[in-house]
């Protein structure tokens, strides 16, 4: 028995955990733990698998062990599904192939790779391995997804660089699942999240002096927002001042996005009030306490706002969670 399928199975009330004894049980799982996935193997009458997972804020954490498949996200798989994921995938053990948007990621312990569940892929395992990966929607990260879409199946070594930051603290986190639902469980997926969007940042040249002035400036631009989104004064001609360009010069590169200024910095506010509603050590400070910390200045106006995007109250979300 390889590296693979050496740690055993930790019983632990918090995390989900699943045996398959055939390919069909496998495959029931994975769709069910991910998107609807197809999944084969050359010897499905001695396949095993073992998947084990948590969730925490929309965030998905599972660690997946198995003998040789392949999964296919197909176009078919993908018509049938109304929300839109990334998935970062972590190889701890063994090897594995990604393909995906005419592009393919040999995959070795330490590596790390991104991919849309929105567009077609296939993954490869030729052998016994062992993977993370984290799953999440779209709108939990800050970078447009046109960009991250760059970036899919482009293999990102664990061994340099920020990559070399990144996988050990993500490989801690598929070690100990059972946090995630402990009081600072969304944190420690916020933290993944904030650390896997560096990494991205960073691969994708945007911190870089030399990239090209045109993108650097729309980053520079959103940092700024997220950097003042408590400020009642952030606004377009704020913004455009800071930055020494004019209103409608701000405007046309939010529309090359496909969105508009104000949605932007209200979907970031939305978003840093619904972690602060999940937040245990912000339990006892009042709604609009919350609200205000991010500028909303009007408590109707935000409880309407936040009813819009996540479908309930905060009162009720708080609840809830």
């Amino acid at each position: 028995m390889n590296g693979a399928f050496a740690a055993p199975v930790a019983p632990a009330e918090s995390v989900s955990s699943l045996i398959a004894r055939n390919i069909s049980e496998f495959r029931a799982a994975v769709s069910q733990s991910f998107v609807p996935l197809q999944v084969s193997s050359d010897g499905p009458d001695h396949f095993r698998g073992v998947i084990r997972g948590a969730s925490v804020d929309e965030v998905h954490v599972t660690e997946v062990r198995a003998t040789s498949h392949v999964v296919e996200r197909t176009p078919e798989l993908i018509a049938r599904g109304d929300r839109s994921y990334f998935k970062v995938s972590l190889m701890l053990a063994g090897t594995g192939l990604l393909i995906q948007d005419d592009r393919e990621a040999v995959l070795h312990p330490g590596d790390l790779a991104v991919y849309d569940t929105d567009r077609p892929y296939s993954l490869v395992f030729d052998q016994d391995f062992r993977t993370m990966v984290v799953m999440f929607p779209k709108h939990l990260i800050s970078l447009p997804s046109d960009m991250i879409g760059q970036l899919t199946a482009v293999r990102i070594s664990g061994q340099e660089g920020l990559g070399g930051m990144v996988v050990p603290y993500l490989t801690q986190l598929a070690g100990n699942l059972d946090q995630l639902a402990g009081t600072t469980g969304a944190r420690l997926a916020h933290s993944a999240l904030d650390l896997v969007t560096t990494v991205f940042t960073r691969e994708l040249g945007l911190d870089e002096v030399s990239a090209d002035p045109h993108r650097a400036l729309v980053q520079r631009i959103r940092s700024y927002i997220d950097r003042n989104l408590a400020s009642t004064d952030l606004g377009p001609a704020t913004i455009a001042a800071a930055h020494f360009i004019s209103t409608r010069h701000l405007h046309g590169l939010f529309q090359e996005q496909g969105v508009t200024v104000s949605t932007w910095i209200r979907t970031r506010r939305l978003e840093q009030c619904r972690r602060d509603l999940l937040d245990p050590m912000l339990a006892d400070r009042p709604v609009a306490a919350i609200a205000a910390r991010w500028g909303f200045v009007d408590a109707a106006h935000f409880s309407r706002a936040f009813k819009a995007a996540f479908g309930v109250s905060p009162s009720e979300y708080r609840a809830a969670h």
